[in-house]
């Protein structure tokens, strides 16, 4: 399995418009923080979780290879913003979108043109795929998606093997954490060294890392609040890393 960190920033991206911080105004790349989304390549299949507004440049540099699925998260806009930018991709099939009933329904009201009827050419051609809190397949790929708490929005997060990958949490449910059990690779959010009422803060994130005991834990959705990246890596365990944007990990296939 191939890991490949399209964007690891918060909602606003570093820089931050008009923000003048040491963080923004970093000349070290791993500073510079598109909106979080990872792509996987496992079985020759493409997957993508979540597709902010920043799809686009995040792809450019990318072979064009079909997208087997997206995975979305829940429905914020940093998370779903870039679903028009798929229209390229539809020259490859539809692409089928897994969520859940309700971020399903919630893109089909922001962008109504993709999906009626008599739809002009060019637009891009989804699939809405519902999922409930149960295993299910992209492709031949299994897929099993995780409850967590987003303050007070249920949102998803997902497991393909030896890897998850969580964003936007606060909290999880008790009867949710067996999914997390003997991961090579977790991903998790942690937004800022300060408590933040829907987010994990970086002493929160650290201590779900400690609780779950992947091999690796990669923090991503960081805002400029969280530091220069150079100087908090310094802080971290052994096994606890920051991603950045551009980051590649493999792990083996199951």
């Amino acid at each position: 399995m191939k890991i490949r960190f399209l964007g690891t920033g918060t909602s606003t991206g570093i820089p931050e418009i008009g923000c003048t911080c040491q963080v923004c105004q970093s000349s070290d790349k791993r500073d510079k923080r598109l909106r979080a989304s990872v792509l996987i390549e496992e079985k020759g299949r493409n997957i993508l979780i979540d597709c902010g507004p920043d799809f686009r440049e995040q792809m450019l540099d990318l072979p064009f290879r079909k997208i087997g699925g997206v995975l979305l998260t829940h429905e914020h806009y940093d998370h779903v913003g870039g679903l028009d930018d798929l229209r390229p991709f539809s020259k490859f099939g539809d692409v089928c979108i897994f969520a859940e009933k309700k971020v399903s329904n919630s893109i089909q009201r922001r962008m109504p043109y993709i999906f009626v009827k008599e739809k002009y050419p060019g637009v891009p051609r989804l699939e809405m795929i519902e999922i409930k809190n149960e295993p299910f397949f992209v492709d031949d790929v299994p897929v099993v998606p995780i409850r967590i708490m987003h303050y007070t929005l249920g949102i998803f997060a997902y497991r393909i093997g030896q890897f998850a990958y969580i964003t936007d949490m606060k909290s999880i449910p008790d009867e949710e954490l067996p999914k997390l059990r003997d991961l090579d690779i977790l991903v998790v959010n942690a937004l800022r060294i300060s408590e933040h009422l829907s987010h994990q803060n970086l002493e929160q994130a650290l201590a779900f890392a400690d609780h779950v005991r992947a091999k690796a834990t990669y923090f991503i959705h960081m805002s400029h609040d969280m530091g220069l990246h150079a100087v908090m890596e310094k802080t971290l365990p052994a096994n606890v890393f920051f991603a950045y944007d551009g980051l590649e990990l493999e792990i083996e296939s199951v």
